[in-house]
């Protein structure tokens, strides 16, 4: 009965996860029309990539605390059905979704939605309990692997905010060259300062000290992370089809500052 009580006290604070991460998102027209227009397959692939994260997400700072991987997959597929209510609830609310709207349309903006709603659910805990979290354990005893795990999540839980908006492809319009080369370079200092700050499990331990060691293994590397994450994030909202190279470099770079600093501050996030 105990246990019941907790589960259910967690789905409750997970489905305010999902609605306190996601409502900027589920306030954004360009997510509308995205979850109305975007290429289907695309969505279905990120609906798919999205699973594996939220397993990993229930290791480290699940909203509830899990025994076995059994229990990871568990909650995952929990936190992504929460997604899916609070999604279809507040689109509801908004009045996005309709009466007699087609449902490939209604179904294409929750999907879309239920992704960063999802992440929200699964860090609740994190987020919103009292405790300070059920993952801090793990998180602190986390390999290299898992930290970068982690700045991955940071990455996408920052770059997702803004990443449908207009802005980023009018700001990297607005940009020469020069620009785009120094806003990486602004992007390696903030990354590099912020992880040095909030101290990454690496930073003096596993190999090397100091200074380098960090940049080379965390800084570098996180900002790599980042120009991943923005670029296939771009890709599946369709941002860059048909852009050319430069322009397509430019937009990355500019979604990649504010998933940098969300792979720096994964730490404080996740």
């Amino acid at each position: 009965m105990e246990g019941s009580r907790e589960y259910a006290l967690a789905l409750a604070r997970a489905s305010a996860g999902a609605v306190l991460f996601a409502f900027p998102l589920l306030m954004t027209m360009e997510m509308w029309f995205l979850g109305f227009y975007m290429d289907r397959y695309r969505l279905a692939l990120f609906l798919v990539l999205n699973l594996p994260l939220l397993i990993g997400l229930s290791y480290y700072a699940g909203f509830e605390r899990t025994a076995d991987w059994r229990d990871d997959v568990l909650d995952a597929l929990s936190a992504l059905a929460v997604g899916f209510v609070a999604s279809a609830a507040m689109l509801g609310l908004f009045g996005v979704l309709k009466p007699g709207m087609p449902l490939q349309e209604a179904v294409g903006k929750i999907a879309l939605q239920a992704v960063p709603a999802s992440m929200g659910a699964m860090l609740a805990r994190k987020q919103l309990a009292g405790d300070g979290g059920g993952g801090e354990g793990r998180e602190e005893a986390a390999s290299y692997g898992g930290e970068l795990f982690l700045m991955t999540v940071g990455a996408i839980f920052v770059g997702f905010n803004v990443a449908p908006t207009e802005e980023i492809a009018l700001i990297a319009f607005q940009m020469t060259s020069w620009h785009a080369v120094l806003l990486a370079l602004a992007s390696l200092l903030a990354l590099h300062a912020l992880v040095y700050t909030v101290g990454f499990g690496g930073q003096e331990s596993r190999g090397g000290h100091g200074l380098v060691s960090v940049f080379l293994r965390f800084t570098l590397v996180g900002y790599g992370i980042a120009l991943i994450v923005s670029l296939y994030v771009l890709w599946t909202f369709g941002r860059i089809d048909g852009a050319g190279i430069s322009t397509t470099a430019m937009t990355v770079v500019v979604l990649a500052f504010p998933a940098a600093l969300g792979a720096a501050t994964a730490r404080l996030i996740v």
